[in-house]
């Protein structure tokens, strides 16, 4: 073998030990990327999970409003990439406990069962006016001594929550989007579909309770989404009692 044909060989061995080093890598940082993510949603593979859906505010019973279609797209694709599987259930037949299964509870109160449900056990600080008839206080959040009001395609807000149960090491978490209209809904899990791997980086497995503001939605849609603040503590605080309050208007 000449000099020629031996730099040739050594030259096609080095290039075959390279792209299998870089698959191997690749493979590696693609499982690690894959477990953070399945461990923030709780959804290890083959996974079962919950989507529980609302009904449309003012439709017949059984009809969902189209953004929160949307949204379930959205969180039918996350699910989806944990090697995970999901049940859609509506609101009023999702009659079992949390922990044992990874929960993806969509709508406010006053068309979610179980998502009135969730804020009187698990974040009591919450209030959500659930009133029917129109008026400035309609669908208007109270989260300590702050009033968060709805200002319809101009200011919208939603809560975007992870909790978990105090049941162990291995429960799994409820996740809630509980907006003032439907495509805040949406604008929620579009949000944490982008920012997922931020907020496990920052919270980890813990709770967290996110307060996020859409803006101008009827120009932007879901799009343009705000996060106000970190509301953890105040939502999971006793609701206190009535006293003067600071409402917060679209500017």
């Amino acid at each position: 073998m000449n000099d020629d044909v031996r730099n040739l060989v050594l030259g096609l061995i080095a290039a075959g030990i390279s792209a299998a080093l870089g698959w191997l890598a690749r493979t590696y940082l693609w499982k690690r990327k894959l477990r953070r993510q399945q461990a923030f949603f709780g959804l290890p593979d083959n996974a079962e999970s919950l989507l529980v859906v609302n009904r449309e505010t003012a439709g017949v019973e059984l009809a969902v409003h189209r953004h929160d279609v949307f949204a379930l797209l959205e969180l039918s694709a996350l699910i989806k990439d944990c090697g995970a599987k999901a049940q859609v259930v509506p609101h009023d037949g999702a009659q079992q406990g949390f922990g044992e299964r990874t929960e993806f509870c969509l709508g406010g109160p006053s068309s979610n069962r179980r998502m009135a449900a969730h804020l009187q056990s698990l974040l009591p600080g919450v209030q959500v006016n659930t009133d029917s008839e129109p008026g400035p206080d309609r669908a208007a959040f109270q989260i300590g001594g702050e009033r968060y009001l709805l200002a319809p395609g101009t200011a919208e807000y939603v809560l975007l929550a992870r909790l978990t149960a105090d049941q162990g090491r291995g429960a799994r978490p409820v996740f809630l989007f509980c907006g003032q209209r439907a495509i805040t809904n949406q604008a929620a899990t579009r949000y944490l579909a982008r920012h997922h791997e931020r907020l496990h980086r920052k919270y980890g497995s813990g709770s967290f309770v996110l307060l996020l503001k859409v803006v101008n939605s009827q120009a932007y849609g879901p799009d343009v989404v705000e996060l106000v603040g970190d509301v953890t503590r105040a939502a999971q605080a006793p609701a206190p009692a009535p006293a003067a309050r600071t409402s917060h208007r679209a500017s």
